[in-house]
């Protein structure tokens, strides 16, 4: 994947987008971003609804060290929504709590875009 291996971006730089798509995500269910983007990220909210189902107080804090506030939600409260509503809303289901929709290609630099959204 080109977006992991980016020269010129630092791993601090690939490391908070990512944690900040996660919280975009878990915050408004979906997001619009380009399809590399889209499949890193799906991995990282995955594994958070997976920690989500355990419901144990190591899974709270792990979870809690990826999640970051947004403009309408702090950090608690994405980890509220997250051991609350999402946990127990996929707790039957053995994984696959997101999906990749592509969307087409950008206008402006013809980058391929898709929608990462829970299921």
């Amino acid at each position: 994947m080109s977006y992991i291996n980016k020269p010129g971006k630092t791993r601090a730089w690939r490391k908070m987008v990512s944690r900040q798509q996660v919280s975009d995500v878990i915050s408004h269910g979906s997001i619009v971003t380009t399809k590399t983007k889209a499949k890193e990220s799906q991995r990282h909210v995955d594994h958070l609804i997976t920690l989500a189902k355990k419901n144990t107080l190591a899974s709270r804090r792990a979870a809690a060290a990826i999640l970051l506030g947004t403009n309408q939600h702090s950090a608690d409260d994405l980890l509220r929504k997250l051991f609350n509503e999402l946990g127990p809303k996929y707790a039957n289901r053995a994984g696959g709590y997101t999906r990749v929709i592509k969307l087409g290609n950008r206008p402006g630099d013809n980058t391929e875009e898709a929608v990462l959204q829970l299921v």
